[in-house]
């Protein structure tokens, strides 16, 4: 299926397994490893930031963050969680069906290169199932080399949504609403043996829980790790680069928009007072670093990279 969303020069060069930037950052969470790797980018509409919000003042934040006015890359991050044994891979990227997003789609080498071999993944956690979370387990080959006990675990809220979604309240460029139920289905069909639901909380592993939030779908859910007093949040799709100035944008995806504000706010709030580290999907690679409370909204401070 080819994707509309909008149309963009596009960038010479693929990278190959030798690449010239870096696509996976370490960090101790406590004794828990966590890995962030990059799935690449995803080229998508400025206005899928905030269909909410006077496009004057939209345009105006793009050229103050240097972006561009029409369409930019937007960053797509996985995590992998070790703890109690286990390897957890939290959720799975873009994988390769839709040639048009030609940026994205390399989880599966990276996690190779990172020395995560697929057979030693024990648990999927799925922040939602929108099809950049899902895809890198749908491409072919894959499912073959996973381990037969692989658990893969998802609010139940978020299974029974896809069975007939609702994208009445979302703001997609052509061609989304289709590519997203098409995934989710043959998501469904080919891992639903291994689905492990929860209805509002599970702990995967010692220290590691999954939440679920609700708002950007309605079985949303976030993922805590937390070992001898340090924490980080992997928030998924609730918080954006712009989220922070402007919580109140609706972002272009959001199956409930005024949820997805509310649970935003409250996260970021909440990790603005523990001091937890956060990383999000859609934030600039690695995305790891703290929440500061900004008069009536907030601010992201990126950590300095640890070597």
């Amino acid at each position: 299926m080819s994707l509309d969303y909008t149309s963009h020069t596009s960038h010479p060069g693929q990278p190959g397994h030798d690449e010239l930037v870096p696509s996976r950052y370490a960090l101790r969470v406590g004794e828990i490893d966590v890995l962030v790797i990059s799935d690449g980018v995803l080229l998508l509409p400025g206005a899928m930031l905030a269909h909410n919000a006077e496009p004057a003042v939209r345009a105006a934040w793009l050229k103050d963050n240097f972006l561009p006015p029409d369409a930019f890359d937007w960053a797509l991050n996985v995590v992998v969680v070790r703890s109690g044994g286990r390897t957890i891979l939290v959720d799975a990227g873009m994988g390769t069906e839709f040639p048009d997003l030609e940026k994205s789609g390399h989880v599966i080498h990276r996690l190779e290169a990172a020395g995560i071999d697929l057979p030693s993944v024990t648990d999927v956690v799925l922040t939602h199932m929108h099809m950049d979370h899902v895809g890198g387990l749908l491409i072919d080959g894959v499912k073959e080399r996973l381990r037969p006990d692989l658990r893969i675990h998802v609010a139940a809220a978020e299974v029974k949504f896809w069975e007939a979604p609702d994208f009445s309240r979302v703001s997609m460029p052509p061609g989304f609403p289709d590519a997203l139920r098409k995934t989710a289905k043959q998501f469904v069909a080919e891992y639903g043996s291994k689905l492990r639901t929860f209805e509002d909380e599970y702990e995967v592993a010692p220290g590691v829980v999954v939440t679920r939030t609700g708002g950007h779908t309605p079985g949303h859910s976030i993922v805590r790790v937390t070992s001898g007093g340090d924490r980080l949040t992997f928030a998924g799709d609730l918080v954006f680069t712009v989220g922070f100035e402007h919580p109140d944008w609706f972002n272009g995806f959001e199956h409930d928009p005024e949820e997805a504000v509310r649970v935003r706010t409250s996260l970021l709030r909440e990790l603005a007072a523990n001091g937890s580290l956060l990383v999000a999907t859609h934030m600039p690679f690695p995305s790891v670093g703290h929440v500061a409370v900004a008069g009536d909204a907030f601010r992201f401070v990126p950590v300095p990279w640890d070597y």
